[in-house]
């Protein structure tokens, strides 16, 4: 058929909406949607027929396209993924999961009204920060504490109350990229702050500091490494070290840990990572971290020190620009109770849950899946093996976690091609491709999850 015939045939929006079938959704779903969806369907049409990529095409094909696309409208944007990449921390996938408490508070708050600014004991307006400081200083031994949105804030709004105008000196092997393109300098630059750079990227002394230290300096600055390590010939100045300088010289140690770990990790056999509590112990006078890393809860920055400097902090006028929700506060609180007991801590927060769990279980875990997927999936071929899970989110870079995963092989689809038609399940899996092989993590996939992917399979046998 002729391609101006084939656009004169496409209907009419009036008249599909008198089809049954549009009819019935309009009973369920705004008509403002349906409309829009119809007009939408129609163009991908006109524009198949322009290109040549169909001859033909009836009624009842643009009405199952039609379909098929309100589904996707209809859903949430964002949306539910499968993780089995073995990425525990995985930054694009939402980094760390919550525990149930975190979900139960966070549900009770915003179902209900809430006393986020309101003191109950005082019948006043309160302070939405009263809610976790008492927390946060049980849990890291911190004079006071505060939360801002993430931690690129917190070492901002730090650093534009403590050194707007003056310099802040840092050590060029700490100006690190954050990740999306965000850089320690430029934050410190948007802070209003002056970056000194001493030493060099590899080796930075104590007289690095001390011979840039001048009557316009406001404050001394460490930057936790955590996503990259540098190795061989390096010298970094201790944390110790630089607060008593700082203390000589009267000025303020700040630092920023980042990943923000509240547990010893080489108890568990990890290399140890600096914890938060160490550097308030070591006598830094503010700490900021992240919430949604090492910590396990949601995103947040939260800042920690010397009431002295805590206090200004929070007069800040940014304080207001970069506060957390209910929500976030909630989240944090269940989190942070957790942290009251590690072996709380480590049973109910997932991400930790997840890192210190122990390979056996999922050797388990795998043969199950493996089994599910072998007595439904006739043209797959499915192998367990040992490998390793990341712990992810710039958290501990050169760790690795060991695991049981599972290898698909197929004659039909090359890796890349059973990647994409996963990641493009109705519930999106999320794979690792590995030396040109498929493979899925289990320490990363939740067992409620196990009928998913095995279903997503079958679609492809």
């Amino acid at each position: 058929m002729e391609i101006k015939q084939l656009l004169r045939d496409l209907p009419k929006i009036d008249e599909l909406l008198k089809e049954h079938i549009v009819n019935n959704e309009l009973n369920f779903t705004m008509r403002t949607i349906v409309v829009e969806t119809l007009r939408e369907t129609i163009d991908r049409y006109r524009e198949l027929i322009l290109s040549n990529s169909i001859d033909e095409y009836s009624k009842k094909d643009i009405l199952k396209s039609f379909l098929e696309l309100l589904e996707e409208r209809k859903g949430s944007r964002l949306k539910k993924v499968i993780n089995a990449a073995g990425v525990i921390i995985h930054t694009n996938l939402g980094r760390s999961l919550l525990a149930k408490k975190a979900l139960e508070n966070v549900v009770n708050v915003v179902d209900n009204y809430n006393n986020l600014e309101y003191d109950l004991k005082k019948g006043q307006r309160g302070s939405r920060y009263s809610h976790v400081e008492e927390l946060i200083k049980k849990v890291t031994s911190a004079e006071a504490a505060m939360v801002v949105n993430n931690n690129a804030a917190a070492v901002m709004l730090v650093l534009n109350t403590l050194c707007k105008e003056k310099e802040a000196i840092v050590s060029r092997g700490q100006l690190v990229e954050i990740g999306g393109s965000f850089r320690v300098p430029d934050v410190m630059s948007f802070s209003g702050a002056r970056l000194v750079e001493v030493g060099t990227t590899n080796r930075t002394h104590l007289y690095d500091y001390d011979n840039n230290i001048n009557e316009d300096t406001g404050v001394l600055l460490k930057v936790h490494t955590s996503n990259f390590k540098i190795l061989g010939f390096t010298e970094d100045v201790s944390l110790e070290e630089l607060v008593q300088l700082g203390d000589e010289k009267k000025i303020p140690v700040i630092e920023d840990i980042g990943s923000g770990t509240l547990i010893d990790f080489s108890k568990y056999g990890f290399t140890h990572e600096p914890t938060v509590q160490e550097s308030i112990k070591k006598g830094v006078d503010v700490v900021t971290f992240s919430g949604d890393k090492m910590l396990g809860g949601p995103q947040a920055g939260i800042i920690i020190g010397k009431k002295v400097y805590i206090d200004k902090i929070k007069k800040n006028q940014l304080t207001r620009a970069l506060r957390i929700d209910k929500m976030t506060l909630a989240a944090l609180e269940g989190t942070l109770k957790y942290y009251l007991d590690e072996k709380e801590a480590i049973e109910n927060i997932p991400t930790l849950n997840m890192m210190l769990s122990p390979k056996s279980e999922h050797k388990k875990r795998a043969q199950r899946l493996k089994r599910k997927l072998q007595s439904k999936v006739k043209n797959f071929k499915f192998a367990l093996e040992e490998d390793y899970s990341m712990v992810g989110g710039g958290s501990m870079p050169t760790e690795k976690i060991e695991t049981y995963i599972i290898k698909v092989d197929n004659n039909e689809f090359s890796p890349q091609e059973l990647e994409k038609k996963l990641r493009e399940n109705k519930t999106p899996i999320i794979i690792r491709i590995s030396g040109n092989e498929v493979i899925l993590d289990v320490r990363t996939i939740f067992d409620k999850d196990f009928d998913i992917i095995v279903d997503a399979f079958v679609s492809l046998d």
